[in-house]
């Protein structure tokens, strides 16, 4: 079985970055979860500040809430519910199950030592370097002092942040490393991200959909009952259908026909909405296109005319959200949808996928056979 880490990039063409509001979010779901079952007060921000602090100690404070502002704005923004992450409380988390934690990151050495109380064997960081940079992170320190135990391992495997179809593509090779480093290490494994609100959750639920024996709607059940978070379903449903059938890619061309403008861009589809792809201007036709391979699934995605954010009304689009915002959306299928594959993969993508005996055996044997990235 070919392990679906190694895929290619699907285009050559230069992404450009920024932040972007594509749609606001039409529901809530709030925000941190504790060691205990006890819920925190919706957006809760703590500032403790005496008399005798100093001014730069009050201006370190004031930066870390600001970023973590801009942090839960951005994942707002990116995620489609109200999120809020608040750094400078320290790392949260609650248990899932007995042996199995999801979380916020650690923030320095001696958060191991907390997770070891609690019986923590396994450390599976899934954040990227440029997550650990934003809020100053050492993760080198955090990793060389858990080596110093023989009683607790630190694991990475990086997904993108905010991105569903970077956590898509890389699910099956994550939860890989984790169901190795989980029958390696037994005890309780603490699962986290940067808020521990989008991909820890997704890859736990993953793990308890494939590995586990959960049906995917009562593993999301149980999560939602211990923690307030946002993983992203679509995205997991389509791994497990990529595991069982393969990542089949279709050409796909998308057109922007009005050449009264001098740059169009595509944001979302497989790239996420921190960055955009630029259309090609073809003369004889008269029109902007982009032409881009996806593997099957549902993408959305809006045109950027000029700076200036838009959906095209000659290709499919959404119904507008509470808010009034629209975006265009492209549905790859496979060229036979009566073939074996594509059943497998309409029942798999449904509104309650359940794994066969057999499904659960070829996933186990994916997961046991796929190699490492570290």
């Amino acid at each position: 079985m070919n392990c679906l880490q190694n895929l290619p990039g699907s285009s050559v063409l230069p992404l450009r970055s920024f932040r972007c509001n594509p749609r606001k979010p039409s529901f809530c779901i709030t925000t941190l979860g504790m060691m205990s079952s006890t819920d925190l007060p919706r957006r809760m921000a703590v500032k403790a500040i005496s008399g005798s602090t100093s001014s730069a100690e009050t201006s370190g404070a004031e930066a870390e809430e600001e970023k973590s502002e801009m942090y839960s704005t951005n994942m707002t923004e990116a995620m489609g519910a109200v999120l809020t992450y608040r750094h400078e409380l320290g790392m949260n988390y609650n248990f899932i199950r007995p042996d199995l934690i999801v979380g916020s990151c650690l923030q320095t050495p001696k958060d191991v030592d907390k997770l070891r109380s609690i019986g923590v064997k396994t450390i599976f960081c899934l954040q990227q370097d440029s997550d650990l940079e934003y809020f100053s992170v050492d993760i080198g320190a955090i990793r060389e002092y858990a080596k110093t135990f023989d009683d607790i391992e630190h694991l990475r495997a990086e997904i993108r942040d905010f991105d569903a179809y970077d956590l898509r593509l890389r699910l099956p090779a994550v939860v890989s490393k984790l169901y190795k480093a989980i029958n390696r290490n037994g005890g309780v494994t603490y699962v986290h991200c940067t808020a521990g609100l989008g991909r820890a959750p997704a890859a736990a639920l993953a793990y308890m959909f494939w590995v586990q024996g959960y049906k995917l709607t009562d593993a999301v059940n149980v999560l939602l009952s211990k923690r307030s978070c946002c993983p992203k379903l679509d995205a997991i449903k389509n791994a497990t259908a990529d595991i069982l059938t393969g990542m089949t890619k279709r050409l796909v061309t998308l057109t922007w026909g009005n050449h009264n403008c001098t740059t169009v861009e595509i944001s979302g589809l497989d790239i996420g909405w921190g960055q955009s792809i630029p259309l090609e201007f073809n003369k004889e036709q008269g029109s902007w296109i982009l032409k881009r391979e996806l593997p099957e699934g549902r993408y959305e995605y809006k045109y950027i005319i000029d700076g200036a954010w838009t959906h095209n009304k000659y290709e499919l689009f959404t119904s507008p959200n509470k808010d009034g915002h629209v975006n265009n959306y492209v549905q790859v299928i496979e060229d036979d949808p009566n073939s074996t594959s594509a059943a497998i993969r309409k029942r798999l993508t449904g509104e309650d996928p359940r794994l066969t005996t057999e499904e659960r055996r070829k996933i186990r044997q994916f997961l046991e056979t796929c190699p490492g990235d570290e």
